[in-house]
């Protein structure tokens, strides 16, 4: 049977100034005992605080990551940051294909396959998100949109140790509403499903497959015990310390 240790990733968004490093501090500081034994820890916050952030992180093992990057490694892309310059900064991993930048930039399952490529090139983990709307989900077709997502947003080559996989059920974010624990299980089944006909039991039973959407100290003892779910990507709970590490404790 694979082991898969949780991971809780927090996104911070388009949030966070240098004073935020105080409420990183605060989860640094909380991130010991059983609870570093136990659970891996990551922010993803803005590209201005990468490097401040990783600094800030030390040897503590929380790990720091960016919200996106650029398919290439350099070039004339105004505004648009690299890979290797999410590692240069002192980042371990890239959050990829984010519904938000499915729905606001238009992203495709191609465009977060490019991405990905390039997080592998630049030696992150990248985390790839998939899901659907609330119309898809009613319509009856959220597993094979999610299906597709996968195939066509992960490129062949994916390890346990270079790809996490985040399922965010798009009208649940930042809406406080959650799908039921049984709809959580089927999706997440069916993506653990999908990654080990592709990459075989080794691998595909390997690699962890979160759960994102409105996720909060309240709820994270039961989503977080579903079966297939081996961590969360974190929004809005994220940017406080204390509600953060209220959910990662739930693996304590």
């Amino acid at each position: 049977m694979t082991t898969r240790r949780p991971l809780i990733a927090g996104n911070w968004k388009m949030h966070g100034l240098k004073p935020s490093l105080q409420e990183f501090d605060r989860m640094v500081a909380a991130y010991d005992g059983d609870l570093r034994a136990r659970t891996d820890l990551m922010i993803c916050p803005p590209a201005t605080l990468i490097a401040t952030l990783a600094a800030a992180a030390g040897s503590s093992g929380v790990a720091v990551g960016g919200q996106d990057c650029h398919a290439n490694a350099q070039g004339a892309h105004t505004g648009d940051i690299a890979a290797e310059m999410i590692l240069d900064a002192g980042g371990s991993a890239v959050i990829l294909g984010h519904s938000e930048r499915r729905t606001d930039h238009g992203e495709t399952d191609a465009a977060v396959r490019a991405k990905t490529l390039a997080a592998w090139r630049a030696g992150l983990v990248a985390v790839v998100c998939v899901g659907e709307h609330r119309q898809q989900r009613e319509e009856g077709v959220a597993l094979d949109l999610v299906r597709v997502q996968l195939a066509g947003s992960i490129p062949d080559g994916a390890t346990a140790e270079n790809l996490v996989i985040a399922y965010e059920p798009v009208w649940a974010i930042g809406t406080g509403l959650t799908p039921s624990v049984d709809d959580i299980a089927e999706m997440h089944g069916a993506i653990r499903a999908a990654l080990v006909a592709r990459f075989g039991e080794g691998v595909g039973g390997g690699i962890r497959i979160l759960y994102g959407g409105s996720v909060k100290p309240a709820n994270a003892a039961e989503i977080l015990a579903v079966a297939d779910v081996d961590g969360a990507l974190v929004g809005g709970a994220s940017l406080k310390a204390g509600d953060f590490i209220a959910i990662a404790s739930a693996y304590i």
